[in-house]
């Protein structure tokens, strides 16, 4: 007989979507580049130096030992830390898959480099620049995410618990203290709480309405009758 299959369990079909986690990776490498080419051209007429591929998609140009290799790290550092950060708190929004999509930004970006110059880098600089653009993209990105998730929710114009608490706190301010001297005053004159009449009795002056053995203490005051 043949052996019967076990049945997926519920959400499993939800909490692994491989075509979605690539998507979202394209996504998010595309907008690592675009941005970059953006600062790069930017910066490039700034300066007055003559852009080239070998910019975006060389390591020779981030460097230590002159201004344009300094401002090259500049520009990857801003790329790679805070705006890939802001991407995937927008696109992502789970503080447990930050480190996975930040670290594969940065891994892909070197398979890249490495393509292109069919060398690894061998820059000093580039490498510092890379590590420490994923590691400030992780940090950035998992306190957005976590900031996010910690916002209320709006359901239907309202903030979700938000009823019941602010019903309940209400009901707890506008009712006097167990200890108050108004409601003690109360019971002393033959009212209830809520100006019920028929509870008509208060506690006696054996602290707290306890006597010896335990028990209440109370004593009887004259009640009021309706006329």
């Amino acid at each position: 007989m043949a052996r019967r299959r076990r049945p997926p369990r519920a959400g499993a079909l939800h909490e692994l979507q491989p075509l979605r986690t690539a998507a979202q990776i394209a996504v998010l490498q595309l907008l690592f580049y675009a941005i970059a080419l953006v600062l790069i051209v930017f910066t490039s007429l700034v300066a007055g130096q003559p852009f080239g591929v070998d910019l975006l998609l060389g390591w020779e140009s981030v460097r230590g030992d002159n201004t344009q290799g300094w401002l090259m790290a500049f520009v990857w550092l801003f790329d790679g830390a805070l705006c890939m950060a802001v991407a995937i708190v927008i696109l992502i929004a789970r503080s447990k898959l930050v480190p996975d999509f930040a670290l594969t930004i940065h891994f892909l970006h070197l398979v890249v480099v490495t393509l292109y110059t069919r060398s690894l880098p061998r820059h000093s600089m580039w490498w510092l620049t890379m590590f420490a653009s994923s590691a400030a993209a992780v940090g950035l990105a998992t306190w957005g995410c976590r900031y996010r998730e910690l916002q209320p929710v709006f359901f239907g114009g309202r903030i979700l618990g938000a009823g019941d608490g602010g019903a309940s706190s209400a009901a707890r301010a506008s009712s006097p203290p167990p200890g108050s001297s108004t409601g003690h005053a109360d019971l002393e004159a033959g009212h209830g709480p809520d100006g019920d009449d028929v509870t008509g009795y208060v506690h006696g002056g054996r602290g707290k309405g306890r006597g010896k053995d335990g028990q209440g203490d109370y004593e009887m005051v004259q009640m009021k009758t309706s006329s």
